[in-house]
């Protein structure tokens, strides 16, 4: 690709990322009880003002992500926000005092409402307040970090008492691919340039490496979302499940931690078998996109949705691939890379308003315009323009003027 490409590619993807932090930016702040609004119209109204906790980790951790990254973000309105958000987990996360255990969702003001049984909320508020001590050299920040990563991998990998699962007689023990995920991205946020936590969370991240190997199956030829917990194919429709998008994003995690292990098998596996593998089963031929879910021995999905082209998969896709390309130079990836931006830039984005859609029948047509609910906030999207950008830019330094 020439440079004058990469330059308007890099265009286009900081032009985006700028369109979708003003969004948030104006929308999306509480300034009365601290936190943010994550259910947004197309047009930035407040729909519903619960509080998702994962989102307002989420949100907490782009800001001081982007303020720390991008020059042009090092403002003061977003460092201000963080704070207000963090401060806001901080109170309102726990569902009571003598827990670490935080609710899935709360009021405005920030009462609890539902609890998962799940290990998520703590995850994104872990990554949300090690960004954060990164941005203030607050100590309590990091703190917060360091304990509540203790407590979940705790749970992950020793007593999981504490979520308040119930264990069943017909519950089969499972590996959902989505924990060792989450496990690695706290591994790799933690431990960034801090070369003690690096070596204090290196067993952790090398047990999640192999746990997410343990989805590729089938002599290597899928990666299901769920196995047994010995690593094994599961009966039934849960077994034969396949997430697309999942598998993209557990694909460029590997491979972050490929390189910097010195890994290259798992560089070579991190690409062919969790990105270029499951792209090509996921596309849709017909009209384009990624779907959502499928059942690998080609059995109609039990998810409704499953057709359904959903924005994150997309931005997972395009972050995998576009690294895929600076680290191997295969042109396979940059030509998918180009795919899957063509189609995401032409069906997600609101021209008018800012931010995207994230959900589109299989033909491609929005089928709901809000811009942030319980599973949509300031994440995903810019995420992964911060990362294409900051890539961008690394080809364009390695690139011959022209």
């Amino acid at each position: 690709m020439s440079r004058s490409e990469y330059e308007e590619l890099r265009w286009k993807v900081r032009s985006e990322l700028d369109r979708t932090l003003e969004f948030w930016l104006q929308h999306s702040h509480d300034k009365e009880l601290g936190g943010f609004f994550t259910c947004l119209s197309q047009k930035g109204m407040v729909y519903d003002d619960l509080k998702y906790i994962w989102l307002q980790a989420r949100q907490v951790w782009t800001y001081c992500r982007l303020y720390r990254k991008l020059a042009r973000f090092r403002r003061q309105e977003l460092l201000d926000a963080a704070v207000a958000g963090a401060e806001f987990l901080i109170r309102h996360a726990a569902v009571s005092a003598d827990s670490r255990k935080q609710a899935f969702v709360v009021t405005r003001d920030g009462r609890p409402v539902k609890v998962q049984r799940s290990i998520f909320s703590e995850c994104f508020y872990t990554m949300a307040m090690d960004e954060l001590w990164r941005v203030t050299g607050v100590r309590k920040y990091q703190r917060e970090a360091a304990e509540m990563m203790e407590q979940v991998a705790r749970w992950v990998r020793e007593d999981p008492a504490g979520l308040g699962r119930p264990e069943l007689p017909g519950a089969e023990a499972v590996n959902s691919m989505a924990v060792p995920m989450m496990l690695l991205c706290l591994v790799d946020q933690l431990g960034e340039k801090d070369a003690e936590v690096g070596q204090r969370l290196r067993d952790l991240g090398a047990w999640s490496v192999q746990q997410i190997l343990q989805h590729l199956q089938r002599e290597d030829s899928v990666v299901l979302e769920t196995v047994s917990a010995e690593g094994k194919e599961l009966p039934g429709s849960q077994g034969r499940l396949q997430n697309p998008g999942h598998a993209l994003e557990a694909g460029w995690f590997l491979l972050r931690y490929a390189l910097k292990h010195g890994c290259e098998e798992l560089k070579k596996t991190a690409i062919e078998k969790f990105m270029i593998l499951p792209f090509e089963a996921g596309w849709d031929r017909q009209f384009g996109g990624i779907l959502y879910f499928q059942d690998v021995d080609g059995h109609s999905p039990t998810q409704l949705e499953w057709h359904m082209k959903l924005w994150w998969p997309h931005t997972e896709a395009m972050v995998a691939f576009l690294l895929g390309y600076q680290v191997s130079r295969d042109p396979r990836l940059l030509q998918y890379f180009k795919r899957v931006f063509e189609y995401a830039f032409s069906h997600f984005p609101d021209p008018e308003g800012g931010e995207w859609f994230g959900y589109l029948n299989r033909q491609g047509t929005v089928t709901h315009t809000f811009k942030g609910g319980p599973f949509k906030g300031c994440f995903h999207l810019p995420r992964c323009l911060y990362l294409c950008e900051t890539i961008l830019d690394n080809l364009l330094e390695e690139s011959p003027e022209s």
